[in-house]
């Protein structure tokens, strides 16, 4: 029974505004690890939008003002490779777990790949092929692809 008796299949995620020390610097970051696309500013926001069309909207605040957030990208494993190749390219540092205690690292959790770094405003980023709950509960650690 839906909650309050209210239907929730057609409710999705539309945008999020993402808190940035500069909403150019992290668009452009995000979109060139997943391999997307910028678009046009719209007052405060530079949008960055998802193959689910869910929009990220970056928008420049002060620094002290940003609580770090996690964003959990559902990619492709086809296209993992290619992005892990463009993280380790900019340079960051990547963890096979939110913790970090698996530096220079990716997992294999339900039998997938997954990773995670921080973007330029200090944001927690993953990147996983498989939902959680979906396959194996905690495979091997991969070696750095």
């Amino acid at each position: 029974m839906p909650v309050g008796g209210h239907s929730t299949v057609s409710i999705e995620l539309n945008h999020t505004i993402v808190h940035s020390r500069d909403r150019e610097t992290s668009a452009h970051f995000l979109a060139g690890i997943l391999g997307l696309e910028v678009g046009e500013p719209g007052g405060p926001f530079l949008p960055v939008v998802t193959g689910n069309n869910v929009t990220l909207d970056f928008a420049t605040v002060d620094a002290d003002t940003i609580a770090p957030q996690h964003y959990a990208f559902l990619v492709p494993e086809s296209d993992f490779p290619a992005m892990f190749e463009r993280i380790k390219a900019a340079g960051v540092a990547y963890f096979a777990d939110p913790a970090g205690k698996r530096p220079a690292e990716i997992n294999r959790n339900d039998g997938g790949y997954g990773v995670y770094f921080l973007d330029p405003s200090g944001h927690y980023l993953e990147l996983l092929t498989r939902p959680y709950g979906s396959g194996d509960a905690m495979g091997p650690a991969a070696p750095p692809l």
